[in-house]
């Protein structure tokens, strides 16, 4: 597990599912599996479902009794429960993002420090790869897509670069992608500009941002009465949908008022503040850098 991904956060984000032994608990982003075995220590007659879509995770199942895995998208966690007959639970934890296990296995094509398949499928057995968005999506789309999910200022002039190179080659590798956006870098943050071009391919192609609100969606039904909700996201747009999520029920932020004239909202925030790594969790493991943890407890 330990060579798979270090789980972030892991004592503040056990902690803060506040574990009742005979609860039903759901591990969404399995991965390595180390926040699920950490649930396991907590329980006794419990439950715990874990999801992820990654074919690779199955290696990492764990042979418990109480344990169910579900290889799927988080995002259908209401049909999968109710096909397991479980209507409610008592907390839900969600890393999100990309695990170290992902930047580091090159042929995935997460990373842009090695060669490989510009792929970043976390479902094996999905149809739309980063190189099919970049030699097939028109013009418009792909400035939105760096735009939105990469941030990137100058995306017209990033498209427009690949846009000219396509029409006579296909973009199938790696370095051929840099190679193509090289002109439109910034010498001095060529690494942080690169990120951002990875970042937004990989949300687009995984449809990270629309799974995560059908997930929080989900959760205002799956989730008993002060059941728990524990989410570490990883950069602003994740986090900023997760805060807004939390604070009033919708991805606005807008919290709604009762006849009353009180706020109306479906959670209770845990943490008022943002909960991040430690000095010493950083230097241990210096890829949690980004990370932050929400917790929020079901009204």
């Amino acid at each position: 597990m330990s060579t798979y991904h270090t789980p972030v956060l892991i004592h503040q984000s056990i902690e803060g599912l506040n574990i009742k032994p005979d609860g039903t608990y759901v591990d969404v982003t399995f991965g390595g599996g180390g926040h699920s075995k950490e649930i396991l220590k907590q329980l006794k007659k419990g439950r715990l479902i874990a999801f992820d879509q990654d074919l690779d995770a199955i290696d990492n199942i764990i042979e418990d009794s109480r344990f169910l895995f579900v290889r799927s998208n988080y995002r259908f966690i209401n049909n999968f429960l109710k096909y397991h007959k479980i209507n409610k639970v008592d907390g839900i934890i969600a890393d999100l993002g990309v695990s170290s296990y992902h930047f580091d296995e090159i042929t995935r094509g997460f990373s842009f420090r090695a060669d490989a398949d510009i792929d970043m499928r976390m479902n094996q057995d999905a149809k739309i790869s980063a190189s099919y968005i970049l030699n097939n999506y028109d013009e418009n789309d792909l400035i939105n897509i760096f735009r939105k999910y990469g941030e990137i200022t100058n995306s017209p002039i990033l498209t427009k670069k690949i846009i000219e190179y396509r029409k006579t080659n296909e973009i199938n590798r790696i370095n051929q992608l840099l190679k193509v956006i090289e002109y439109c870098t910034p010498k001095k943050n060529e690494n942080k500009y690169f990120a951002k071009v990875f970042q937004a391919l990989r949300i687009e192609v995984n449809q990270e941002i629309e799974s995560l609100k059908e997930l929080l969606e989900s959760t205002l039904n799956i989730l008993n009465e002060k059941g728990r909700l524990v989410v570490i996201s990883y950069h602003s747009l994740e986090d900023r949908v997760v805060k807004n999520f939390i604070k009033s029920g919708n991805f606005e932020g807008t919290v709604e008022k009762d006849i009353y004239g009180n706020f109306d909202s479906p959670f209770n925030m845990i943490n008022r503040k943002v909960i991040i790594p430690s000095d010493e969790e950083l230097v241990l493991n210096p890829r949690s850098r980004s990370a932050k943890l929400r917790i929020a407890e079901k009204n």
